[in-house]
Formats: structure tokens, sequence, C-alpha cells
């Protein structure tokens, strides 16, 4: 028998986890600092540095973050077919790294500027770098256990906190010394961040005790056009942050790429549904894609808080706190804040309900998520309405933050699990891919809505009347679906599930964990 390079690293373990669950904690923490760090500026940046309109820096935005969440589509796809995880990972983090200092070089600002094309290129590097990142690391965090081992879940607990720690960091942190010191400032700590990711997880490596690699090492060291095919791979990776440079400054390419590749990608799904399963399988898909379907409306609307949100807060919002004006990029902290608090208290009511036969559907939690979302814009359209004093009070921020984290905590985690139960092992990596595009495309809807909040002349009674219209949309579309929840339930046939392909489902298990940082998105 060969022995075990790796036994006595596996023996060593903090809180009864691998060490390397802990370096992977931390470069994701500092990844997730980076990038939200820098999505609580970019906004700002782009209406108040490049003199972009609300209209324009809101589409731009949202085919920004459309990318970011499609990109790992085709990460995912490169290292479970040729880089294996840890390539991927680490190529994706110097892609970031790179993005992240060249966000730093500001210029004088304006669209006339050279520098504008540096700023172009750094969005470039890093969507292609969340791609081959973002879906990775997560995937890695499983592969440190045996699929039975009952740690699982937890680790993915602990690294779950690491992501919302940093993100909330990020925006604390960045949030302030952007608005505060200037743009370079900001920027530049997000690239530190990124940097000190970089370090932890190549300084980490030995503590993934040989995991995440590629499952063909020879192909990847076979020579392809004179040079090894891995090194093929990268250079094709920095081509595509060519593509993606053109593609970000032409943000109807984004919408028609997300509509196209969405019709394909739900019309060969359906078709293999209704020709290729038998009616059961059938009907958990029809299931499926209606959840997947739903979930657009909601992040079209979550995905305001970096958007339209971000600059309501920023010009109409009374910020002062004890005295203190508080930047606005920094309430873009309060939804990782929230998650964090209230995750356990959302997982520990889900099992009280259950014991006592209570718990509402997963189509029904759904429903009340798209239901809760829409509120969350009602209760801050009232507030503002309220006021007698012009500028709306700061505590309907914190409430509309908190009434969209519950929403959040009702659809996305119960999303991805739902996934995971009701997709065939054979069709598991295209379901979870379609619920990528759904991100994707409620990111780009969402810079359409918050577009409509800026037209010319606008003011915050244009953003309340957007709002206000969003928010009865949602909740009309909510009731409707608790209302038809009781069917998709019956479309779903939880009663005849078998665990009979337990390793189909646990490949899927861990591909739905790279969409546990939905704060981003989901998030």
């Amino acid at each position: 028998m060969t022995p075990n390079p790796y036994a006595a690293e596996e023996q060593k373990t903090i809180l009864g986890h691998p060490r390397g669950l802990f370096m992977l904690f931390f470069a994701e923490m500092w990844e997730r600092f980076s990038y939200y760090g820098m999505r609580a500026l970019l906004i700002f940046y782009l209406v108040q540095h490049w003199m972009f309109s609300d209209s324009e820096a809101s589409v731009i935005y949202g085919a920004y973050t459309a990318l970011v969440y499609i990109a790992p589509v085709v990460g995912g796809y490169l290292a479970d077919r040729y880089l294996g995880q840890r390539k991927a990972v680490l190529f994706g983090a110097v892609l970031l790294t790179f993005g992240h200092f060249l966000m730093a070089f500001e210029g004088d600002g304006g669209q006339g500027a050279a520098e504008l094309n540096i700023f172009w290129l750094a969005l470039a590097f890093i969507i292609v770098g969340s791609g081959f990142l973002k879906a990775n690391i997560s995937v890695m965090v499983g592969q440190l256990y045996p699929r039975t081992d009952i740690r699982r879940d937890p680790a993915y607990t602990i690294f779950y906190m690491g992501i919302n720690l940093g993100a909330m960091l990020g925006s604390l942190i960045a949030g302030y010394l952007g608005q505060t010191y200037g743009w370079a400032w900001g920027f530049g700590a997000a690239g530190v961040g990124m940097l000190l990711g970089l370090v932890v997880f190549v300084v980490g490596k030995p503590l993934l005790m040989g995991r995440g690699e590629s499952r063909d090492p020879q192909r990847l060291a076979a020579p392809v056009m004179g040079i090894k095919f891995e090194w093929l791979l990268y250079v094709l990776g920095f081509a595509a942050v060519g593509l993606v440079w053109f593609m970000i400054q032409h943000q109807k390419l984004v919408g028609f790429l997300l509509g196209g590749a969405g019709a394909i990608l739900v019309g060969y799904v359906l078709f293999t549904a209704v020709f290729k399963l038998q009616r059961e399988e059938r009907n958990r898909i029809i299931a499926a894609m209606y959840l997947i379907i739903g979930s657009i409306l909601f992040w079209a609307l979550f995905e305001q808080a970096g958007a339209s949100l971000n600059l309501f807060t920023d010009r109409s919002v009374d910020r002062h706190i004890f005295g203190w004006e508080v930047p606005a990029s920094m309430f873009q902290s309060l939804n990782s804040m929230y998650i964090i608090a209230l995750a356990p208290l959302f997982a520990m009511m889900w099992l009280g309900l259950a014991k006592r036969g209570f718990e509402p559907s997963t189509p029904a939690k759904f429903a009340i998520g798209v239901v809760l979302v829409g509120a969350g814009f009602l209760a801050l359209v009232a507030g503002a309405n309220a006021s007698t004093a012009g500028a709306t009070p700061v505590v309907y921020i914190f409430l509309i933050y908190l009434i969209h984290t519950m929403g959040e905590l009702c659809l996305s985690p119960v999303g991805l699990s739902a996934m995971n139960r009701l997709t065939p092992a054979h069709m598991a990596s295209l379901i979870m891919g379609a619920w990528f595009f759904a991100s994707a495309t409620g990111n780009f809807a969402a810079g359409l809505i918050s577009a409509a909040t800026g037209g010319e002349g606008a003011g915050p009674e244009k953003v309340l009347e957007v709002y206000s219209n969003v928010g009865w949309l949602a909740v009309g579309v909510g009731v409707v679906m608790l209302v038809i929840a009781p069917l998709i339930r019956k479309l779903m046939h939880l009663d005849t599930l078998r665990d009979d392909d337990l390793a189909g489902q646990s490949e899927l298990a861990e591909s739905a964990a790279a969409g546990i940082d939905i704060t981003e998105e989901r998030r």
C-alpha cells in the first residue's frame, strides 16, 4: 500500500477541522473584502469621478455584476475538466490582484481621460478573475472532507462566516477611505486585501493536502501549438480579459448574451425534461425552473443595494449617527452584518417549525422572499413620505436592509438546497448553470431598474416612485407565488425522492456551495 504523504498533516486540526479550512477561510475573506469594498464605491466612482449619468452608471454597474455572476460557470468548467480547483483559484487571484490595483489609477476623471481605459481594463480583470476563483474556492472546502464526514456542513458554516466578515469589513473600510480620503485610497485598500488573500493562498498550499489538483495532469503538461496546454489555458484567460474589456464598454452586448444564452439554456433544459426524463423527474425539473425564473425578480430588486439605493442613501438620507455623517458606501455592510446575526436564527426557526409540522414548503419560502424584497421598498417609501425634515431618516435604511436580508435568507439558501434535491445527477451542472444565469440576469435587470430611477431631471421623488412601483409588483407576484406554492410542491414529488446517487448529489451540493456568497449575490 502506498503511504499517505499527508497523514501527519491530517492529524493536525483547529477546532476539530483541517487547518486548510482556515487557510481557505482567510483567503476568501480577503477576496470578499476586496470585491465588496470595490463594489460599495463603484456607482459613486462612475457618477462622481468618470461623470456618467445615473442611468449610464446603473447600466454599467448591472452589466459588470452580471458578468461577475456568469463568469464562474466557465471558470468552474475549466477547473473541473482541466486545471483543477487550486490552479484555477491561484490564476483567478492573480487576475483579481491586477484588477483591484488598476482601479486605483484614477487620473483626473471625466470621460475624456485616458485613464478611463485603465478603468475598463480593471473591471475586465476582476470579472475574469472572479470567474476562475469564485466557484472553485468554495468547492475546495468540500474536498477537504470525505463525502460522509459530519463536519462538512459545519465547515461550510465557518467558511460562510468568512465570506460575510470580509464583505462587511470591505464595505466599511474601503467605503470609508474612498469617500473620505479619495478613490485611490478606497480601491487601494481593496487591492491590498486581494494581495493578502493571494499571499495566504500561496503560502498555505501545503495545508490543502493535495486537494483540488487537476484530474488529468498529463493533459496539462502535453504540448499544444508549442506550449504546455496549461499555459495555453492561461493565455486564453488573458485573451478573455480583452473580450470582457470590450463587452463591459458595450453593455447591450451583455444583455443580448444573457437573453440569447438564457433562452437557449432554458429551452434545452425543458426539452431534456419533456422528452428524456420520466414523469416525476420531469416535474421536478419544471419545479426547479420555476424557482430559478422566480429568483430573477428577487435579485433584480435586491441588487439595487449597490446601485440606486446607494445613490439614494448618499443624496436623500440624513446619515448623521451620533453627530457623525456616515459615508453612504459604508451602509453596504449592513447586509453582511444582518446575515451573520440572522442566519443561525433562521436555521433554528426552520428546524423548529419542521419539528412541529409548520415549516413552509420551498416554493412558499421563495414566495415569502419575494414579498419581503417588495415590502422593504414600500417601508422605505413610507418612511421617506412621512418624514417632515426633508431628508429620509437613516433608520429606514437600516430597515430596508433588514427586510431584504430576511427575504434573502428565505430564498437564496433554500434555492440552492432545492437545486440539490430536485436535480438528477446527470443534469447537476446544467441546472446549477441555470441558477447562476438567473443571478446574472437579475443583476443586469437591477441595472436597468436603477437606470429608471435616474432619468433626466430625476430627483428623490422619481426614485421613490420607481421603488413604490417595483415594491407593489414584487408583493403582488409574491402573493401569487404563495397561492400556487402547493401546486409547485406537488411537482417536486418529495415523497418519492431517493438517495440512490449520493456521489452525484454530493457533487451538486459542493457546486451549490459556490453560490453561498450571495450577499452575492448571491450573492
